[in-house]
This record gives C-alpha cells, sequence and structure tokens, in this order.
C-alpha cells in the first residue's frame, strides 16, 4: 500500500484501495480494472508516476513523493449527467487541500485577479491553485466496460514535495508553501472529501449545489481572463459557471460568449497572444 491509507467515510462506504510506491500511470491501473470488469469505487495511488498523462495527452510525470491518485467509478447516471463529476471531483480536491493546508483561509490575491479570494481555490476547468500558483490537477476519461457500460478513471495529481519546472504558468508544491505534509496524508484527506461531495451530487440531482460550492471557491470570478481555444484566443470578465459548466465570459463587446475546453489564464497573465 505504500503507506497510504483511506479517510473513515471512505473505509465505511466501502471504497477500497491499491497503493504503489511507483507505476507508470495510476490512471492506467484504474482502467485496466474497468477493462477487467471491476465494479468501481476503488482507488490506484502512487508516490510517483513514470507514464503519466494529464490534459490532451499531455505526458505528465511526477517526482517520487507527489501525489497520483485515480478513481475508479461506475456511475449511475446519464453520460452527459456524469460529464459533471468533473466538478465533484474540484470540490473535493479543494475541500482536501484546504483541510491539510494551515491557514486555507486566508484572503491572498489569485493569479493576477485585483480581488481577494481564498489562500487555496479552484481554476476552471480542473486545476488546484495555492497562492495563485497551480498545486494540482485532474482529469477523467472514460473507459468503457465488459458489459457495454462505462467506468469513468478520474485522476488527482497534486503537488506534494516539488512542481514542475519550465511551464508557461506558475507552479507550486505543499513543499514549496513551507508545509512538511506527506502524500498518503493528502490522499486519506481526499477520499473522505470524495464521498462527502459525490453524496451531495447525488447521481445529477445536486449538481446545482456542487455547481454552487465550486463557484464559492473558484479563482479569478470578476477578473479578466483569457482563453485559449486551440488558438483562437476569447478575451474578456470571467462572469461565472452556468449550470452546464461552461465557462461564461463577458467579452469587450458586452457580448456573452460560453466556453467548453480551453486553458485560461487571468489577470496580469491575461494579455496571451493568439
Amino acid at each position: 500500500m505504500a503507506g497510504f491509507w483511506l479517510g473513515t467515510r471512505a473505509s465505511s462506504r466501502g471504497y477500497r484501495l491499491h497503493g504503489f510506491d511507483s507505476v507508470g500511470s495510476t490512471s492506467t491501473e484504474a482502467a485496466r480494472a474497468a477493462q477487467a470488469g471491476d465494479i468501481g469505487d476503488v482507488w490506484f495511488c502512487a508516490l510517483q508516476q513514470t507514464a503519466g498523462r494529464g490534459r490532451r495527452g499531455r505526458p505528465w510525470q511526477t517526482v517520487h513523493g507527489n501525489l497520483a491518485a485515480s478513481l475508479l467509478i461506475v456511475p449511475d447516471a446519464d453520460p452527459a449527467i456524469s460529464a459533471t463529476l468533473g466538478f465533484v471531483a474540484g470540490v473535493a480536491l479543494n475541500r482536501a487541500l484546504s483541510e491539510v493546508v494551515p491557514g486555507a483561509r486566508l484572503k491572498t490575491g489569485i493569479d493576477g485577479a485585483d480581488h481577494a479570494q481564498g489562500r487555496i481555490a479552484l481554476k476552471w476547468p480542473n486545476d488546484v491553485l495555492a497562492d495563485g500558483a497551480k498545486l494540482a490537477g485532474i482529469l477523467l476519461e472514460a473507459q468503457k466496460r465488459p458489459d457495454g457500460g462505462m467506468a469513468i478513471v478520474i485522476g488527482f495529481g497534486v503537488n506534494v514535495v516539488a512542481a514542475p519546472e519550465g511551464l508557461p504558468y506558475p507552479a507550486t508544491s505543499l513543499r514549496g508553501l513551507g508545509l512538511d505534509i506527506g502524500a498518503e496524508t493528502v490522499f486519506g484527506a481526499l477520499s473522505d472529501a470524495w464521498v462527502d461531495a459525490i453524496e451531495i451530487w447525488d447521481r445529477g440531482r445536486g449538481i446545482s449545489q456542487i455547481l454552487e460550492f465550486w463557484r464559492n471557491a473558484a479563482a479569478g470570478i470578476g477578473a479578466e481572463v483569457a482563453v485559449n481555444r486551440d488558438g483562437d484566443v476569447v478575451r474578456g470578465i470571467f462572469e461565472s459557471i452556468d449550470e452546464a459548466g461552461r465557462l461564461i465570459v463577458r467579452a469587450n463587446d458586452n457580448s456573452r460568449i460560453a466556453i467548453t475546453a480551453g486553458d485560461v489564464h487571468f489577470g496580469t497573465t491575461a494579455s496571451l497572444r493568439s
């Protein structure tokens, strides 16, 4: 188990856990379990990934001591509703990190935004920021099961001991924030926070509440934003996310644009070029 443990609420709900010291990809392990017919509610965790992946298939390796955790679930919901599980994951990870980071509710500027937000904040669509720098990320992948049904693999990556270098945006780690917290502790908090969030989601019936939690923890609402959609850059003010989870941008001509996917930059970093 490499020292990983489930939180008390996760254990009581019957979640299972496979822990690794090092593995190619926790999401690959979860996908293999889905292909073999696993019923889900099982975590795969590692202190190191050697063949991980991020958004759009980008390679994502982690140094030893960071947290890579993937959850395999078989949701009893329509695929369109299951797509909102990314917001459930964001709320859970934000709550878990806020629990383990002292002073998480301190007010500070976020990612160049002019107004104050909490120290730990969510960045649309799938990142968690600490003091404006990327601390963690989330990736959802659908996986077909032998019975023809669909499983969802939710991958979480948290910079515990080190942040990647050479990125086009600021990144940080728990150690970089001056915190001596292990990946196992972060995962224990995450496993319980997931239980709380998924029970609120309730097969999609509670998505409005989840989205409200997400908005309350969001970085950059009201700030200048630039969204790069494969080279097409949309600029304006980040107003909110709608009930479908789309990013709503008020453009310079006062029109409102709904964004379904893209790379987001706030404040002083919102001047990226197309």
